[in-house]
């Protein structure tokens, strides 16, 4: 298995761990705090990295950066909006396939040629990803479906495969500096968020000690896309990256014993084909 699929992996281990993490977070004070703490964590630990590491970044190298934070802010706005709206059926999952796909089409377009077994991966993961993240309904039974939900899951896919986009047009040169950057324009919207809706009654204690882990694993996730997309194609480190809700899935069976549903199980075996054939290539 090659080191860009092995990284892509790693980032999909963190970003899965990290959204578990906030997930847990956020059941205890509100999610804009908990998202606020992370990118600023985030901003910490990357910027002393970058400091530390060195790199010689560029102008363009900063504007991707920030430009992927703006994607990686509106792709967790419009999921926590389609969220809040008791649409998780539909928007997770289109989120996540959206992420992968957007990629997938920047890839060719940028003129990458996936050999017939990526394409056999990415084929397969696409409906992996949506299972393994779909929620099996409401409390009525029946899985909610509108068109403000199309439109946050495909928005949020959206935003999601912007910043996978983004990263990937990094220099190899560039270090960490620019990934600071794009975790501190997170940080800034997410503050006008934090300042919009105002939360009230939470314990900052509560959201520094959650919101801190989830950012330090969700840089850790972005630090190995980065690197992963130097090693490999974008459509393969995208693909694999967004196979994290796996990982999400996983660990609220583990730890939180929460039941998996046939459609996840039959999700997680779908994905572990797709990373067969995408790592055979």
């Amino acid at each position: 298995m090659s080191p860009g699929i092995l990284l892509a992996l790693a980032s999909a281990i963190a970003y899965g761990t990290s959204d578990f993490i906030g997930g847990v977070g956020a059941r205890r004070c509100s999610p804009w705090l908990i998202l606020l703490v992370g990118q600023i964590a985030g901003t910490i630990a990357l910027l002393a990295a970058g400091l530390l590491l060195g790199g010689t970044p560029t102008a363009t190298d900063f504007g991707w950066g920030v430009l992927a934070g703006v994607g990686s802010a509106a792709g967790g706005l419009f999921l926590y909006r389609g969220l809040a709206r008791g649409r998780m059926g539909l928007v997770a999952p289109l989120s996540a396939v959206g992420a992968a796909a957007l990629p997938v089409i920047a890839g060719v377009v940028l003129g990458e040629r996936p050999g017939l077994l990526v394409w056999a991966g990415i084929v397969i993961a696409l409906p992996g990803i949506w299972l393994v993240s779909r929620e099996t309904g409401t409390g009525t039974g029946r899985p909610q479906r509108s068109w403000g939900a199309l439109g946050d899951g495909a928005l949020a896919g959206a935003g999601f495969g912007l910043l996978f986009v983004c990263l990937a047009q990094i220099g190899p040169d560039a270090g960490l500096l620019p990934l600071a950057a794009n975790q501190a324009t997170g940080a800034v919207l997410a503050g006008i968020g934090v300042a919009a809706v105002r939360p009230r009654g939470h314990s900052m204690r509560t959201a520094v000690g959650w919101g801190t882990a989830a950012g330090l694993t969700g840089a850790a996730g972005t630090v190995a896309f980065l690197l992963s997309s130097g090693t490999t194609s974008l459509a393969v480190a995208a693909v694999l990256t967004s196979l994290y809700p796996a990982v999400t899935v996983l660990l609220a069976a583990g730890v939180l014993r929460e039941r998996l549903s046939a459609p996840q199980g039959a999700g997680i075996g779908i994905c572990t084909l797709a990373i067969i054939a995408l790592s055979l290539d």
